[in-house]
């Protein structure tokens, strides 16, 4: 496998870019709903405490295996070329690197198409897959609209597309999703039992989100229903970041957020990489006291909740996720369904200073999930 502090490197110095996959069919916007008043939150031993708290142990568990457990049972052809269009910002370049690695294992080669998230550049690489005829494309990241007429001209061709953290649904054309709408809704619930839980249900909570990365809108959904549940009465606003704040001024925007909302206990932000330079910006405008979680953890997050300066991240499952795309089209390279790969579920974990397994960046949730996939795959 490749470096990984190297990667770590890497994933530090690009998670200011902006985020551009997803976003080419969605409108941009500011906006925030009224608190609710925190006074009546429920007190220590209360039900949804009890349940938040429970949430919490599960999700702060490692977990130890791969959901699929169904051997492929055939000899899986070599030589097979995949094409693999990247989005534009570094978690799907490591996407892509470890689905390579996977698929080094089984002697395929991948050529991976670099975007730039936009529109153009996207229908590009995809005219580019249907030049090349590829055995599969593999991608991660971009509504079905964008490219609708080169998936059209895939399928036509029996060339299987398979994609990763898109708000879309399987079929005419895309043959496997992972990370899509009806995955990532335990990620809200995650970071909701967490913060019920440190503050005792008696969280005053932002949730800063990004509206046009449309995957992220079942989050915060789960995040708002578990968290009135869990911590009735507790004050929760919304503020949505238009792209534009991303790498730019988005931590002036949660200093000032925070300066004329005080009694804010808990900043929730639902990816990642909006709480980038904000450790920083609170410091020097002397806020403390506040308590931070992200979505989507990255190098720097993981750097930081090390140091003691953000508390929680949900942890991305992106090695699981590349080696499932793999055991999927091993299993379609030998003619079975790609329905154990559809019907499997990805691991999860919360994480925070107590278990955080590394700050690398790119640490796999399941810490051997290459060798049980190996195995799957009668490589050991």
């Amino acid at each position: 496998m490749s470096s990984r502090p190297r990667r770590a490197v890497r994933r530090a110095l690009t998670a200011t870019l902006p985020v551009t996959a997803l976003l080419a069919l969605a409108a941009c916007g500011t906006g925030t709903t009224p608190a609710a008043d925190s006074t009546q939150a429920g007190a220590p031993g209360s039900p949804g405490l009890t349940a938040a708290r429970a949430a919490l142990a599960k999700y702060s568990e490692r977990p130890a295996t791969i959901s699929v457990t169904q051997p492929v049972g055939k000899a899986i052809p070599k030589g097979k070329k995949i094409d693999f269009i990247l989005c534009g910002v570094q978690s799907c370049k490591d996407l892509a690197d470890f689905f390579t690695e996977a698929a080094k294992e089984l002697g395929w080669q991948v050529k991976q198409i670099a975007t730039q998230g936009t529109p153009e550049s996207v229908q590009a690489a995809y005219e580019q897959a249907v030049r090349d005829k590829p055995d599969a494309v593999v991608a991660s990241g971009f509504p079905r609209a964008v490219y609708a007429k080169q998936l059209a001209q895939l399928k036509a061709a029996g060339i299987p597309v398979i994609q990763s953290n898109a708000d879309d649904v399987t079929g005419d054309g895309i043959s496997l999703l992972k990370n899509g709408p009806k995955d990532v809704g335990v990620q809200g619930e995650m970071l909701a039992s967490w913060v019920v839980s440190n503050s005792g249900a008696k969280a005053d909570t932002v949730y800063f989100d990004l509206p046009a990365y449309t995957i992220l809108k079942p989050v915060k959904d789960s995040f708002a229903a578990k968290y009135k549940k869990w911590c009735d009465g507790c004050a929760l606003d919304n503020v949505d970041v238009p792209i534009t704040a991303v790498g730019k001024d988005m931590p002036d925007r949660v200093v000032s957020y925070l300066r004329s909302h005080p009694k804010v206990t808990h900043v929730v932000f639902s990816l990642g990489l909006l709480n980038v330079g904000v450790p920083a910006a609170l410091k020097t405008a002397g806020i403390t006291g506040k308590h931070i979680v992200v979505n989507v953890g990255d190098a720097q997050n993981y750097q930081y909740i090390q140091s003691g300066l953000t508390d929680g991240a949900m942890a991305l499952n992106s090695h699981e996720t590349a080696w499932l795309q793999a055991d999927a089209l091993a299993r379609h390279f030998t003619g079975q369904s790609m329905a154990v790969g559809q019907k499997a579920a990805l691991p999860n974990m919360l994480v925070t200073k107590d278990n955080l397994p590394s700050a690398d960046g790119d640490f796999p949730i399941v810490e051997d999930y290459e060798k049980q996939f190996k195995a799957l795959w009668g490589l050991s």
